[in-house]
């Protein structure tokens, strides 16, 4: 709302004749030939794919260069720029898979480096992937693209969302309005991909004329005077600068140089002093108006509101009455799924695939330091090959199927909300509750995604607890694996444990901590769906792929190391010196030592090493059960190790290992005594 008064001046002024002269470009989307588009033939025409957070960008990217982008049905997903490449009709396009943009006034580091990448490298086209049900806020984006007078396309992606939702969206009259070309989309089953292409070299400027009253205009005319005549997006630059953009005057003022900056920091001030009410909202006003009245025109509702099957489940999974049995439920599903599958796969595996390898290499080798080295205790083949591929990755395979379903469904955003008022009591609350939940997908991906929060105490106590207790799909796969042998009581007593102490740890720093800002929780929530089979398993596939890419040379090198340590006797010297804490606080055998060191080069490596000693009968009950909690909760994987140092600076960071180790340590010999007590 405008100040008393205000409204009614600014009206007169926007009554007022508009002078501003229309963009250069005003090509009619149908018979537009490229002449807005660079002329040379030689470089790739860039491409960047622009959208609000999970509009549907990385789909796009992927359809268009065949090079796969992770995805999913939540926020957050791309945290970084992403390029590929396509060809068609000779010519190279470089398409560029980018973070979510809520607009060009940014809010937070992933905003902003897609904003510099617009306003430093200036692609040729841009495409912007608009979520078709939240047409107002996709719409908001565009009338800051089209400021920008770069050529571009709109998508509108999941447009058949839209139609179960009873709107119809009128994309002709939208493309004519806009001057833009306008496609339907459904970008997760890859429709209009063909068409998009053959779209590309049609992009225009399009026709955007927007006045924000005399008073406004004639202030952003003022500071463009001061910038210089080859500064490109003067006019988005002067609107930023009115609206007292956080990032813009610093990056600005390395650029031009103090002088100039200066100059122009005294009209804003100017402007905004003579300025009755505030103009940041006069300029979004004006935009919204703007947009109200484009949808007005090009949208028509069914009267009678549609309440589907998937809104109805949604609505259960946020409910704590229901939503906590939905979230068991399918927490039992896949522990059901992972024991007597997956379990059933990695055993056909060792007695189809491992026992003749191993019989055939005894048979040629015969024993000595090769074969010791090859598959003995510690080698290669044993520890490395044979640990990734036979153990490890049939379960990871049917566990990341089953999370990419849940994932691609949207149901994870839902479980934000059921766990906002338990994420709350540790000290968790608005936009961190997201980065906490993500954790049960990748921590490291989580660990960065908490860059966008503005309190230190919350974006500290997020990143502890991400790395702190909760398992990432990985672990959480193989540990379901290990526990499923014991039954649901183990299962239930791990992670009841881990869900105990991680609130207690959360609740203590929320106390220890000084009181900051406090953002308010805003998550957009996804339609819920059942996804196509097809994305789903094309994710999968590439996880798993990633997976053996990252791991493999670190199983290898684990075992080389073991082996080496062994044969020189360095590992019995450790095993020596930690065994009154292995042996008799922990209540392990001395073989966990080999499970703590592959902790430190790869979690799955550590995982897999148990599982061995566990069908081998070297852990009994308690000692699985506490094992399982140590491996959750002890040293973070290298690459989260890396992300919390980057995120919480060397001397924070290392606190905060170091303590999580020690916490890790001290729970699981108290669960060890407890549980010797009562069991």
């Amino acid at each position: 709302m405008l100040p008393a008064g205000q409204e009614q001046k600014n009206e007169k002024e926007d009554a007022r004749p508009n002078t501003r002269k229309t963009p250069p470009c005003s090509c009619d989307p149908s018979s537009c030939d490229g002449v807005c588009r660079p002329e040379s033939l030689a470089k790739p025409v860039t491409v960047a794919i622009i959208g609000r957070p999970n509009s549907g960008k990385s789909h796009i990217f992927t359809n268009l260069t065949q090079k796969y982008s992770q995805s999913g049905n939540y926020p957050n997903t791309t945290l970084k720029e992403k390029r590929g490449m396509f060809e068609l009709s000779g010519r190279q396009y470089e398409v560029i898979d980018t973070p979510g943009l809520q607009g060009l006034f940014v809010n937070s580091e992933e905003e902003l480096q897609v904003r510099n990448l617009l306003l430093t490298q200036k692609p040729d086209c841009i495409v912007q992937c608009a979520d078709a049900s939240r047409l107002k806020q996709s719409l908001a984006l565009t009338a800051d693209l089209m400021e920008l007078n770069i050529p571009l396309i709109l998508c509108l992606n999941a447009i058949d969302e839209t139609a179960r939702q009873g709107t119809w969206i009128d994309s002709r009259l939208l493309s004519k309005t806009l001057g833009i070309p306008v496609l339907e989309m459904v970008a997760v089953r890859g429709a209009g991909t063909t068409e998009l292409k053959k779209t590309i070299n049609r992009a225009c400027q399009g026709k955007f004329d927007l006045h924000y009253g005399n008073l406004i205009e004639d202030a952003i005319a003022s500071i463009c005077e001061e910038f210089p005549p080859d500064l490109d997006f003067k006019r988005k630059r002067a609107i930023l600068l009115l609206r007292n953009d956080p990032y813009l005057h610093r990056r600005m003022e390395d650029q031009l140089g103090k002088k100039i900056m200066d100059k122009v920091a005294e009209n804003v001030k100017t402007a905004r002093n003579h300025y009755k009410g505030n103009i940041s909202w006069q300029i979004i006003n004006r935009r919204a108006l703007w947009v109200d009245e484009l949808t007005e025109k090009i949208v028509k509702k069914q009267k009678l509101p549609l309440i589907g099957k998937s809104e109805k489940f949604a609505k259960w999974s946020r409910n704590p009455v229901t939503g906590a049995p939905i979230m068991i439920s399918i927490l039992l599903v896949i522990f059901f799924a992972v024991v007597n599958v997956a379990n059933r796969l990695a055993a056909f595996a060792n007695t189809w695939l491992w026992l003749p390898l191993e019989n055939a290499v005894n048979h040629m080798l015969g024993p000595g330091m090769i074969n010791e080295f090859l598959i003995g205790h510690y080698g290669i083949l044993t520890l490395g090959v044979s640990n990734a591929i036979l153990t490890v990755l049939p379960i990871l395979g049917i566990f990341f199927f089953l999370f990419n379903m849940l994932e691609d469904s949207g149901y994870i955003p839902n479980l934000c909300v059921l766990l906002r008022k338990v994420s709350a009591r540790v000290g968790v609350t608005g936009n961190a509750i997201l980065p906490v939940t993500l954790a049960f997908g990748c921590k490291t991906m989580a660990t960065l995604a908490t860059r966008s929060l503005r309190s230190k105490k919350e974006k500290f106590i997020a990143v502890y607890l991400i790395a702190f207790g909760i398992p990432c799909a990985a672990q959480m796969g193989l540990n379901m694996s290990i526990l499923g042998g014991l039954g649901l009581k183990a299962l239930a007593i791990t992670f009841s444990v881990l869900g105990v102490v991680w609130v207690s740890v959360g609740m203590t720093l929320n106390k220890i901590l000084k009181n900051d800002l406090k953002d308010d929780f805003i998550l957009e929530l996804p339609p819920m769906r059942i996804p196509p089979l097809k994305p789903v398993l094309r994710k999968t596939f590439h996880k798993l792929q990633d997976f053996l890419k990252e791991a493999m040379p670190i199983f290898i090198s684990a075992a080389v190391i073991l082996f080496i340590a062994d044969k020189t006797g360095m590992l019995t010297a450790l095993k020596k010196l930690l065994k009154p804490v292995i042996t008799g606080f922990l209540g392990f055998p001395l073989e966990m030592v080999d499970v703590l060191v592959l902790l430190m080069a790869k979690h799955e490596a550590a995982a897999g090493m148990l599982i061995k000693l566990v069908n081998n009968g070297r852990l009994n009950y308690i000692q699985t059960i506490v094992a399982v909690a140590l491996t959750m909760m002890f040293i973070p994987c290298l690459t989260n190790i890396v992300a919390i140092f980057k995120e919480q600076g060397p001397k924070k960071a290392t606190v905060m290992v170091l303590s999580i180790n020690l916490t890790a340590i001290i729970v699981a010999g108290s669960l060890n005594s407890i549980l010797l007590r009562i069991l």
